[in-house]
C-alpha cells in the first residue's frame, strides 16, 4: 500500500532534509516577490510567440526512467507540466526544488508534472541517480534520440510547456525571472501560469524566454526544429 510521504514515519532522515530545503528555498523564493512592489519587466518575454502557443501539443511516448512507457494523451484531462530536464543542469536542479514541494499540493487539484530528459549527454544511471536524490515526485522521461525536444522546439533546461486539460498550451517558457546575475526571483511565471488556468484564466504572460542551461544536441541537428 502507498503511503503518503508527508505522514510515513519511515521516511528517511534525507528526505526529511531534503523536504525541509524544498521549502525554506520556496519560502524564500516567495518571499523575494512579495516584498518586491511594482516589478519592473525584465527582457522575459520573446519578440514572437513559440510554435505551440494555444496549439494542440503533440502526442508521444517515452519510457520512465524507473520502468514502464507514458503517453501524452494518457493525462488528457489534467493540467500538465512538461519539464525539459537535466541530471546535470544547476538551473533544472534548482527548479525541482520548486517543483517538488508545488507537487504536494498540485496533484490534489488536478496538475500533473512531467519531466522529460533530452539531453544526449546524460547517461540513463545519471538521470535515475539524480531523480532519487531529489526526491523527485513526478516522472522523468528519456527522449534520449531528442526527438520530443526537436518537435516541441525546446531550448534550454529548464524549459516549461502548461498545457490546458484540453491538451493545449497556454504557457511556455521559463521557471521565473531569476537570471545568473540575479538569483532572486521577483516573478514565479510557472506559479502564476498553473494558478492561472485553475481559476478558468488565461496565464498572463503566457510566453517568456527560457532561462537556463543549454539543450545540447548533436551538431548535425543543433537548431534544427521540425517545421
Amino acid at each position: 500500500m502507498n503511503r503518503d510521504p508527508k505522514q510515513d514515519p519511515r521516511k528517511s532522515d534525507s528526505e526529511a532534509r531534503w523536504v525541509d530545503a524544498v521549502r525554506a528555498e520556496t519560502r524564500r523564493m516567495e518571499a523575494a516577490q512579495a516584498h518586491t512592489r511594482r516589478v519592473e519587466p525584465r527582457q522575459v518575454v520573446p519578440n514572437e510567440p513559440h510554435y505551440w502557443l494555444n496549439r494542440l501539443a503533440p502526442d508521444f511516448t517515452l519510457p520512465i526512467v524507473d520502468g514502464g512507457r507514458l503517453s501524452l494523451a494518457d493525462l488528457r484531462g489534467y493540467i500538465v507540466i512538461l519539464n525539459f530536464w537535466s541530471a546535470e543542469c544547476a538551473w533544472s536542479r534548482r527548479a525541482d526544488v520548486l517543483l517538488v514541494y508545488r507537487a504536494l499540493t498540485w496533484e490534489s487539484k488536478g496538475v500533473r508534472i512531467v519531466g522529460i530528459a533530452s539531453n544526449y549527454n546524460e547517461l540513463e544511471s545519471q538521470i535515475r541517480y539524480e531523480t532519487q536524490s531529489r526526491h523527485l515526485r513526478y516522472p522523468v522521461l528519456m527522449d534520449f534520440d531528442h526527438r520530443v525536444a526537436d518537435l516541441y522546439r525546446a531550448e534550454k533546461t529548464p524549459h516549461f510547456f502548461v498545457l490546458d486539460r484540453q491538451g493545449l498550451a497556454r504557457y511556455i517558457g521559463a521557471l521565473d525571472d531569476a537570471t545568473q546575475e540575479e538569483r532572486d526571483a521577483r516573478v514565479l511565471f510557472l506559479d502564476k501560469s498553473v494558478n492561472a488556468l485553475l481559476n478558468n484564466r488565461d496565464p498572463d504572460p503566457p510566453c517568456t524566454i527560457p532561462y537556463g542551461c543549454e539543450l545540447p544536441r548533436p551538431a548535425a541537428r543543433a537548431g534544427s526544429f521540425p517545421r
